[in-house]
């Protein structure tokens, strides 16, 4: 990795031997590291960093420790929005006096930008975040320092002239993906843990790069080894990768936009003078980052406002269940005799807590009985609450899980076989799950609580002391030990007993290395060079370590008879030095020196196989910084020819060996991480290659897999590719070919990957793990090389290894997940046709890395040990043999322990396993439809009587259609383009052919599409429409009594709604537009005055007023009438809310935690606007009868409140 740029902070996030090897799961990042840091040395002198916060003049020195001044006040960050969105080089004018050689960068960056930028971004918008990483040569100070200065220290008048690049920039930034929920780094030299005491708010005012990557912090360039440091452990919700558009694309940084605010969570000191600060980011409750444009999301999509400007769209479910019965009510006959009007139709508001930030709710019969019952999920704060209705308009039982730290979900199942359903709640950040055992009334038992545990590296298991019984060992990097955990009878094991082995061991390896059937261990020491020999005593004891040296860095060990003399041997990959060290061992316990083989620059991935079929074993090692493949032919005597190299492509990150074109010859295949290659090397019997082949997959290919998907014997190769979701499938063709690649969406940052047959067809079937949008995914395989749509299902967050056994006893594979940022584990039991049952969670420790399956009871039952990286401990969880476990126990080791292997350690001829499984308990089937959909309609799009998805996808300007197959499944989404960032849907027959059309508003494209329909779920290329700039909400109804359905269209920048009169064939006329109010946030079609033309009502956010347009029938409208509600309305619904036949306007407001009823009259007047209290923030309003008595009643989701409102009507 290039450190010559200020990579993410590097000055201050760099620390000494307490973090080397703290394995992250961002995959194939850790091995940029090191490359470039020697390079970098020379410059570190005469160079700006960004870490270093550089601050003009004589201040550098004052504030070079100065992360950011917590406790300034300045004042939110605004006005810059208002700028037109220019070219770079105009953007960057007002600072051409302020910062030297500016337009020479300006120059240089958009040279430097391809055409077309990747994301979507414009030129402009691409090298504005290039023009950022610039670091600018000599004395002279680079952009970067001089904004953050200005950001965080300067009066917000002393940022005016960084407007129009601040417009240019944070519209680039939000319009790439806001990187899921991820731990994110940043440090100083410098003690602050007096500054963060646990509980204490902090905002940092200017953009911060920090890394995902801890082993570069390690050089002596950045924080060293001595001295006070701080390291800022975050727990981020809304960073952006710019690696795509930055100057030095082989960084591994993320930046975090101005206004950040945090929540110290904890802080403790692992060793002398270092100070680990852990921060949580929250979503500020006022605004300190105007957006750049309105609509735009700034924190991932919780389903609130992204700043007040969008509001939730409440699930489908929800909607379906919520019918508006208005038209019901108005036909409904009163008493002959006279009444008073019912003016103030609810009674007081009753309130129920739900949880923090409510995102997701849904009324419906949870009780297979009449009343209504509410669930909402609180996605932010990850908690749900069940409130079960009593048919009178009142909620009892209000279940209200409020856990510990991070509860993020609830499933609702039957767990304990006795057919009454349960629930089972995750928690993310205390370590535990919950489960309520339903009584079958509605009512459950009382909360059970799992602790699990926290943080390890390596470990194994093997029967250490002969009792027939699996024993535990672990490295621990950062304390120098290797801890033994011995097996007790009953599944529980005895304390540690730690062994010292070398500086930060990474690896380690089990085997007889002195004939004497006593178990020993082989340790590879990446900080002292050595590799450790713990002898092992048939007890479970070992003798004091022996060391052996090897060059600079042994990294990866593996072990194995290179010499045919029944003695183990020893291989190991050395980074620091680019060789592999060979150790013949002698049989009794003790090794030759080792024999150092060259190879490519730090030697990454390691195998051994035959390459060339004379019997005797070869190493081929993959070289990440060189981009190599070193092959070692074996002699056969335990010695190795020099090295043959061939240059395979940029960043191999790992190799696989299989005999590809049947010639009874081993071939290599190779994972190209960067350049988005598969490249197989055909082996020719002759220690060569006689050809190489390039096959293109997806972004960043992180695993690949060998096998016979297609049952034509030949081998094929499957790689699930990291960055853009997707596993690509090449065929083999009978002379080591591959075909074209057959490519499957699988879901959001697919991590690893498994092969194997999950409905017992015998067809090879893959499962995906996606660590993004925290799911499994699962595609059967047809047999012929091809597979079946993805079937998701959830598991906790973060989910990082996967595998497979029988945990029911049922003949059929399970599966087990660790979730590394769920501090759980996941296990889906199979239902034997490929589809799983809902994810059970297990709370384990925090950061759950790799995880073993065993029976370590003699109980035939499969347990689990789970090493938990953050809280050095191991997590035990016996099985009961019906696919569910006990609460775990925990044992304390080493710190950090990151993985752990599963290996035939008893010799019973049977690998075992270990599953971690997390804590989402959802299932779901899951279709990937394009890049952040917006909205989304079912309607039955191809006339079958069964309703298909549409649903709008705004970075990637498409609308996407899945036809149902009646199953509950959809075919492929189809994919049909609209203009720049659609927004609302909405469809109706706009040709009169009998066929269901589609209109899209453009949010950046000041225009709508229309696409008319070929009655088979497909569509014509899309028609579009000026509109007015930044059309929001879309609807359909006939204005002008001609039969013929009119658009009518809000415009949320230029105050108006244009309105499209139809032909009747599909196309419109030319819009007219009509001046309303300020930011108009939702419009309603509805005849006010009952005269049989089409009226509109119109929610404006700015102007705190609801604006009503009385339509002329001919397809115009009289001037609009205001009436005032209160700040920021939002959602309204029309309906009859007092019985007297007339419709009233209900609107809820944002801004005042209140919601507006306005009592209509017949002809299109209001009058009588009554106030009814929310909560806080409210977002969705749904109306419905809860209590059974005839009244339309009210629903309103309150997102800061963390609770629902419901106003009963009282009105006789």
């Amino acid at each position: 990795m290039t450190t010559d740029h200020n990579q993410f902070e590097l000055h201050e996030t760099t620390f000494g031997d307490e973090f080397l090897n703290d394995q992250q799961p961002i995959l194939g990042k850790d091995m940029e590291i090191n490359t470039g840091l020697s390079k970098s040395l020379n410059r570190l002198e005469t160079r700006n960093n960004r870490g270093v916060e550089v601050i003009p003049n004589d201040l550098i020195l004052k504030q070079m420790n100065n992360i950011n001044d917590i406790t300034a006040n300045l004042g939110p960050i605004t006005e810059y929005a208002q700028e037109p969105l220019v070219s770079l080089t105009e953007a960057c004018a007002p600072l051409i006096t302020t910062i030297d050689n500016l337009s020479v960068y300006v120059q240089q960056a958009l040279k430097e930008t391809p055409n077309p930028p990747p994301d979507k971004l414009t030129i402009d918008e691409s090298a504005a975040i290039r023009l950022y990483t610039l670091e600018w040569e000599g004395k002279h100070h680079s952009l970067y320092s001089m904004l953050n200065h200005t950001l965080k220290k300067e009066p917000r008048e002393k940022l005016r002239p960084y407007f129009k690049y601040l417009k240019l920039f944070l519209t680039a930034l939000t319009k790439l993906t806001c990187v899921p929920s991820l731990v994110i780094w940043r440090g100083v030299t410098k003690d602050l843990s007096g500054q963060f005491p646990p509980g204490t708010s902090v905002v940092w005012w200017s953009f911060t790069s920090c890394t995902t990557s801890l082993p570069v912090l390690k050089n002596n360039m950045y924080l060293g080894d001595d001295g006070k440091r701080t390291l800022f452990s975050v727990e981020a919700i809304n960073s952006r990768d710019v690696r795509a558009h930055s100057h030095f694309v082989n960084e591994d940084e993320v930046l975090l936009l101005p206004g950040t605010q945090m929540i110290v969570q904890s802080q403790f000191s692992p060793a002398p003078d270092l100070y680990i600060i852990h921060l949580k980011q929250i979503e500020p409750e006022e605004v300190l980052l105007e957006p750049p444009f309105p609509g735009v999301c700034l924190y991932p999509k919780i389903g609130r406002a992204c700043y007040r400007k969008k509001r939730f769209i409440i699930p489908v479910c929800l909607l379906t269940i919520i019918i508006i019965v208005a038209t019901v009510l108005g036909a409904v006959i009163g008493h002959k005799s006279p009444k008073t009007i019912c003016q103030r139709p609810f009674e007081q508001s009753k309130k129920y807590s739900v949880g923090s930030d409510p995102s997701y709710a849904a009324l419906g019969h949870f009780r297979n009985n009449r009343e209504i019952d509410v669930a909402v999920t609180n996605r932010d704060v990850n908690t749900v609450t069940i409130l079960f209705g009593d048919g009178q308009g009142a909620f009892k039982y209000p279940w209200l899980y409020d856990i510990g730290r991070g509860p993020i979900s609830v499933l609702s199942y039957d767990l304990n076989n006795d057919k009454k359903m349960d629930l089972l709640i995750a928690n993310q950040y205390n370590n535990t799950i919950s489960v309520l055992l339903g009584q079958g009334n509605g009512s459950f038992q009382a909360i059970q609580n799992y602790d699990v545990g926290r943080q390890p590296m390596y470990a194994i298991s093997a029967d250490f002391n002969n009792d027939g019984k699996l024993d535990i060992a672990v490295v621990n990097s950062n304390d120098s030990t290797v801890s033994i955990l011995l097996a007790n009878a009953n599944g529980a094991f005895q304390t540690p007993t730690n062994y010292a082995v070398g500086q930060t061991p990474s690896s380690l390896v089990s085997a007889d290395f002195d004939n004497d059937h006593k178990l020993d261990l082989a340790i590879a020491n990446f900080d002292d060079n050595t590799i450790s020999l713990l002898r092992g005593n048939g007890d479970g004891s070992f003798r004091t370590q022996i060391k052996y040296a090897v060059p600079p860095g042994p990294y990866s060990i593996i072990s194995s008879d290179f010499n045919s003399d029944n003695k183990m041997d020893l291989a190991v990959a050395n980074q620091k030095d680019n060789t592999v060290s060979v150790l013949l061992g002698n049989g009794a316990g003790d090794f030759q020196t080792p024999t150092n083989y060259s190879v490519g620059q730090m030697p990454w991935s390691l195998i051994s196989t035959e390459l060339d079929n004379d019997n005797k074993l070869d190493l081929a090692v993959v070289s990440y910084a060189d981009s190599s493949l070193s092959v070692l032919h074996g002699n056969g005597d335990g010695t190795f020819q020099p090295r043959k190299t061939y240059i395979v492509g940029k960043y191999p990150y790992c190799i696989a060996a299989g005999d590809f074109n049947n010639d009874k010859i081993t071939d290599v295949a190779i994972v190209l991480y960067t350049n988005q290659l598969v490249t197989v090397l055909l082996g020719d019997g002759n220690r060569s290659f006689s050809s190489q082949l390039n096959y293109t997959v997806g972004r960043y290919p992180a695993s690949v897999t060998v096998a016979d998907f297609n049952s034509d014997n030949q081998s094929d190769l499957a790689v699930v590719n990291y960055r853009d979701d997707t596993v690509n499938l090449l065929f083999g063709n009978t002379n080591g070919s591959f075909q074209t690649q057959t490519s499957y969406t699988v879901g959001n940052y697919p991590a690893s990957m498994i092969s194997i047959d999950l409905n017992a067809d015998t067809k090879l079937d893959l499962v995906v793990t996606n660590q993004h949008n925290n799911s499994v995914c699962t595609m059967i395989g047809n047999g012929n090389g091809t597979f079946q749509a993805p079937k998701y299902f959830g598991v906790g967050e973060l989910p990082r290894s996967i595998t497979s056994a029988d945990f029911s006893n049922d003949t059929k594979l399970d599966l087990a997940v660790t979730n590394y940022n769920g501090a759980s584990i996941s296990v889906l039991l199979s239902n034997g046709d490929g589809t799983f049952e809902a994810a059970t969670n297990y709370e384990v420790g925090s950061g759950p890395w790799s995880i073993i399956s065993a029976d370590f009871n003699n109980d035939k039952k499969l347990d689990l040990v789970v090493t938990n990286y953050f809280v050095f401990t191991i997590s035990v969880l016996l099985g009961y043999g019906n696919g569910s476990f006990q609460t775990s126990t925990d044992y304390t080791v080493g710190r950090y322990l990151a993985s752990v292997i599963a290996v035939d350690f008893n010799r019973d001829m049977n690998m075992d396993l270990a599953i971690a499984n997390q804590w989402d308990n959802m299932t779901q089937t899951s279709y990937t439809v394009g890049n952040y959909p917006a909205s989304m309609i079912s309607i039955d799009l191809n006339a079958d009587t069964k309703l298909d998805l549409v649903v709008t996808n705004q970075h990637n300007n498409s609308v996407c259609t899945m036809v149902a197959n009646g199953n509950g499944t959809f075919q492929a989404p189809r994919y049909f383009g609209v203009g720049e960032l659609p927004r609302s849907i909405t469809s109706a027959d706009f040709n009169n052919d009998t066929k269901l059309d589609l209109a899209v508003t453009n949010y950046n494209g000041a225009s709508i599409s229309v696409l008319l329909s070929n009655g088979d779920g497909t569509f014509e290329a899309a028609t579009n429409y000026e509109v007015g700039s930044g059309p929001w909400s879309i609807i359909s109804a006939d204005f002008n009594n001609d039969k013929k359905l009119d658009l009518v269209v809000n415009n949320y920048f230029v105050f108006t709604i244009s309105v499209l009169l139809g032909y009747g064939n599909g196309s419109f006329q030319p819009s007219r537009d009509y001046t309303v109010g300020r930011y108009l946030a939702s419009v309603i079609a509805v005849d006010f005055n009952r005269d049989m033309n089409m009226d509109l009502a119109i929610a404006n956010q700015w102007d705190n007023m609801v604006s009503v347009l009385l339509g002329n029938g001919n397809g115009t409208f009289q001037l609009s009438r205001t009436y005032a509600v209160g700040r920021s309305p939002d959602s309204m619904i029309a309906a009859d809310f007092n019985n007297d036949k007339k419709l009233d306007l209900a609107v809820i407001n944002f801004d005042d935690q209140s919601l507006s009823l306005l009592l209509g009259d017949n002809n299109g007047v209001f009058s009588f606007q009554s106030i009814y209290p929310t909560g806080t923030g409210p977002s969705a309003l749904k109306s419905a009868d809860l209590n059974n008595d005839n009244k339309l009643d009210l629903v309103v989701t309150n997102f800061y409140d963390s609770d629902l409102t419901v106003l009963l009507n009282i009105c006789d």
